[in-house]
């Protein structure tokens, strides 16, 4: 099963394969599958032709997958063109939503670079 150019598992539930797609998270999953009467449970293998395309009309109604990209990033371009706290945050590569910097933000500032303990090792002569 094929949605917006993405594969959707076969060995996962509709619920968590859905979430494959970018845009559709969990809760929205559940909505969309609340709505055409689709159990949360069943594997994309199990059900029928119509049942696939109305999940994919519903699906592709939404915003999802590279136009929500774009439109995410071009979110933040505004804000570093007004320069906003908040933009600028982004441009730092730092956390834009007051989290603390002296400890933790490694998802945004990446891997720790280490700087040495300070002691030379001595050669043997």
């Amino acid at each position: 099963m094929r949605i917006a150019g993405i594969t959707i598992p076969d060995n996962k539930h509709l619920e968590f394969g859905l979430t494959t797609v970018h845009g559709i998270g969990r809760t929205r999953a559940k909505e969309i599958l609340a709505e055409l009467n689709i159990s949360e449970f069943t594997k994309p293998t199990d059900i029928t032709t119509d049942q696939e395309n109305a999940i994919r009309e519903k699906i592709e109604s939404f915003t999802i997958e590279g136009e929500l990209k774009r439109q995410v990033s071009s979110h933040i371009k505004r804000l570093k063109d007004i320069k906003s706290y908040r933009g600028s945050r982004h441009a730092k590569r730092l956390p834009s939503r007051g989290q603390r910097t002296k400890t933790n933000a490694r998802t945004l500032k990446g891997v720790k670079k280490t700087m040495g303990s300070g002691k030379r090792k001595l050669e043997k002569t």
